[in-house]
């Protein structure tokens, strides 16, 4: 990840190159210049409200111009808002149900193989639900990860409405006695009413099998994308009541962001980061290590 302070000390100068050891002598020297922190919080993805809150508190402090108090202030900040990851407790009836959502092109799939294999690792038994109903690329691509773990997985043809899917799937994984039941749902955009009021039906769908279904619903967002993420957390929100969010595509060029602002402003806790396409590449949340890696210390 490209670390916040490097790329302001190139922004205040272009011809900055020290090593970020020494970004401390850097910032003292320009302490008493004028920066647009809006600005800048928003081109680290940090959103519209939180950018406008910290730059407030920064000048409320007195220290928009003090760079090296600004630093800290800002890492302060940083480390109060980030969250480890819930404990989530256990299930009063089997199957526990992830329901993941997001936006085309997002790592769904992939995500959802992923938190199979994690899920097998614990020994326990998983189930998969292709609610992707759109593409029959997507559940092919479902199916393949099925037959490489050993999950099954319930689909339909292309068309099928994705709630009965996600019914099918329950209804399944309750006859197979599965610990985990990981509905994966087409991609949709926010703006598309229709496919969000789909979204919510599946949600309602699963909870007429087990009131207390989807246990989980988590919003799967490529970490490239920037402040969209957030709009998408809102939209999908709103739609199911998003308790979680994944980053995928999480490598140098994400500047990570949207996982401050996501938490800002829905309260809502990024639990897995995705490096890589491999099963093993998706690492639970280490906000330390998040802060570390977003300010680039």
């Amino acid at each position: 990840m490209a670390g916040f302070w490097r790329r302001l000390a190139e922004k205040i100068n272009p011809a900055a190159s020290a090593p970020v050891a020494a970004l401390g002598d850097f910032f003292a020297r320009f302490t008493g210049e004028k920066i647009d922190w809006e600005e800048t919080f928003i081109e680290a993805d940090l959103g519209y409200a939180l950018a406008d809150q910290w730059q407030r508190g920064l000048e409320k402090e007195g220290i928009a111009r003090d760079l090296p108090a600004a630093r800290e202030w800002l890492a302060l900040r940083m480390r109060e808002l980030v969250v480890p990851p819930p404990s989530f407790p256990a299930v009063a009836h089997k199957p526990e149900t992830i329901l993941l959502v997001g936006v085309n092109g997002g790592g769904k799939t992939t995500t959802a193989a992923k938190l199979a294999h994690r899920a097998l690792g614990e020994g326990r038994t998983v189930l998969f639900g292709a609610a992707d109903t759109f593409r029959a690329a997507a559940v092919d691509q479902l199916q393949v990860w099925g037959e490489r773990l050993g999950v099954p997985v319930i689909s339909a043809p292309p068309g099928t409405d994705p709630a009965s899917v996600a019914y099918r799937a329950h209804e399944s994984a309750i006859l197979h006695g599965s610990d985990l039941l990981i509905v994966d749902t087409a991609g949709r955009l926010p703006n598309k009413s229709n496919l969000m009021l789909e979204i919510g039906k599946v949600k309602r769908i699963l909870q007429k099998r087990d009131a207390a279904a989807p246990h989980h619903a988590w919003l799967v967002a490529d970490g490239t994308s920037g402040n969209s993420v957030l709009t998408q957390a809102r939209e999908f929100h709103e739609a199911v009541g998003l308790t979680g969010m994944i980053l995928t595509k999480y490598d140098s060029s994400a500047k990570g962001g949207m996982i401050a602002a996501v938490r800002a402003e829905l309260g809502i806790p990024t639990l897995f980061i995705g490096k890589g396409e491999s099963p093993d590449d998706l690492v639970p949340f280490d906000p330390e290590a998040y802060v570390r890696d977003f300010f680039g210390e």
